[in-house]
């Protein structure tokens, strides 16, 4: 769970107005919108106290409020008052609730299909993610023999950013749906994405992107651990959200807002989709995570490649520190949680549980005026506490393992946190129970850990800064936690 971030009161007024039409594309008329509850809102004082989303908030409505949010969450429309559909912006936007969309949206015949493509002759070919389409784009980056269908071809490989920002500036369309070459949409893919899109503050979707099932050890790892899927519930995308990124192996973006932000940085070689979509979020456009589509990824062919892969994907940390900043956090946990953690670490556990608990009693009196009762507003706390410990268990074996690990090694109360941080994933293992048995899911699981935290390190060195392995220190319950509307 995550902890909850810091009371403050704001005024009811909500967020700017949603963005006009872009040039040339008529105004939509008013779409109809539903709410589904996110599964982790919960609903106390009658309704007038919400607890939820990522990161945690607590939010304090008025009488008239309540009942609006209640009638939403039993099937009844959101009317088009403005005052409505702020409300219901705001529970979304928190990820408390999530939208459905069931009145105009685009059509397939809006979007352009861009697949870049690098010594693969066969992709771009038949692919059910042309089925109405209005083109499919296919980019060649510079393989070594031509590919037939490219409708421009690099002479020489400038990589996937390169090769998508061709792609999309080819399309005649007011979306680009991008696509990696070994992706197959399931049937049905597009529909829930561009339903989206009702709505003008939307500039991207993302579907779920499950990898294709297999018999070996390594595919039957990829179908529970792949970096690509993002699970099963829906989500706002941002720093700090339950979905903090969405890849560009599948992913529906408007032309108007890739215009309005350059594209992808042609610089990075890996992470240049979580640079593109944190900055479509730090400019106030909403980016949606919609598991109710799917396609299919295929894994890497052998475990070398796999890690070399994980390795890639750690390297970006440094790049999209120095641009992001805490976004990249390891960790991201109050201060008072890492100084419980690093007592115990210490030796020192009594230490840590008076700070622990000494903290945790304070959150009672902060939350006390907006409708949270004591034992709920304690329970809170003590949970924000042991998810700060499981980050940091994450990060120890992963981020900062080539410190982390020795440390922790050199002395018993360290030995045994170490032993813990490892535990997880054989909890993990009972919890999901993954097609794959007990010790190679767990060798496996480490060597992806060590392969990812590996490259991180390596992108810090390289870029000469610690700023990927900090740790953000930040304020618990942080600032915009509590709000009255």
């Amino acid at each position: 769970m995550n902890r909850p971030t810091a009371p403050t009161t704001t005024s009811p007024a909500g967020p700017p107005p949603a963005a006009p039409s872009g040039p040339g594309e008529p105004a939509a008329p008013a779409a109809a919108l539903r709410l589904a509850a996110d599964p982790g809102l919960r609903r106390l004082a009658g309704g007038r106290t919400l607890l939820g989303g990522a990161p945690y908030r607590v939010l304090r409505l008025s009488e008239r409020g309540a009942r609006l949010v209640e009638g939403w969450l039993a099937g009844e429309p959101v009317a088009g008052h403005p005052a409505h559909r702020r409300l219901a912006d705001q529970l979304v936007r928190c990820q408390m609730a999530h939208p459905v969309h069931t009145g105009a949206r685009p059509a397939a015949a809006d979007v352009t299909v861009v697949i870049p493509v690098r010594d693969a002759p066969d992709a771009g070919d038949g692919s059910p993610a042309a089925d109405r389409c209005a083109a499919v784009v296919v980019v060649d980056d510079g393989s070594a023999v031509p590919h037939p269908s490219a409708a421009v071809r690099h002479p020489a490989p400038r990589g996937p950013a390169a090769a998508r920002n061709t792609g999309w500036r080819l399309a005649g369309t007011r979306f680009v749906a991008f696509l990696d070459a070994d992706v197959v949409p399931e049937e049905g893919w597009l529909e829930p994405l561009l339903a989206h899109f009702a709505d003008p503050t939307v500039a991207a979707v993302a579907p779920r992107v499950r990898s294709v099932p297999g018999t070996t050890a390594l595919e039957r790892y990829e179908q529970d651990r792949s970096p690509l899927d993002l699970g099963p519930l829906p989500a706002v995308v941002r720093p700090g959200s339950r979905v903090s990124y969405v890849p560009t192996a599948a992913l529906v973006v408007r032309v108007d807002a890739l215009k309005e932000h350059g594209g992808f940085d042609e610089r990075l070689r890996f992470g240049e989709d979580v640079d593109f979509v944190w900055r479509l979020a730090a400019a106030g456009h909403q980016v949606r995570y919609e598991p109710a589509s799917t396609v299919r990824h295929a894994p890497r062919a052998t475990w070398p490649a796999l890690l070399r892969q994980r390795f890639g994907y750690g390297t970006s940390a440094a790049p999209l520190a120095l641009r992001h900043g805490r976004a990249v956090a390891p960790v991201r946990a109050s201060a008072w949680s890492l100084a419980s953690w690093a007592a115990l670490a210490a030796g020192r556990p009594g230490v840590a549980a008076a700070t622990a608990l000494g903290t945790a009693a304070l959150l009672p009196r902060k939350l006390s005026g907006v409708g949270v009762p004591a034992k709920d507003a304690l329970e809170l706390a003590l949970r924000g506490h042991w998810g700060a410990g499981r980050l940091l268990a994450d990060a120890a074996t992963r981020a900062w393992w080539p410190l982390a690990v020795p440390a922790l090694a050199s002395g018993r109360p360290g030995r045994v946190l170490l032993a813990a941080a490892l535990a997880r994933h054989v909890t993990d293992w009972r919890r999901q129970r993954p097609a794959l048995d007990l010790p190679r899911w767990t060798a496996a699981r480490v060597a992806d850990d060590l392969a990812y935290g590996a490259g991180v390190w390596w992108g810090a060195l390289r870029h000469r800064t610690t700023a990927p392995l900090r740790p953000d220190a930040a304020e618990w319950p942080g600032r915009d936690g509590v709000r009255v509307l």
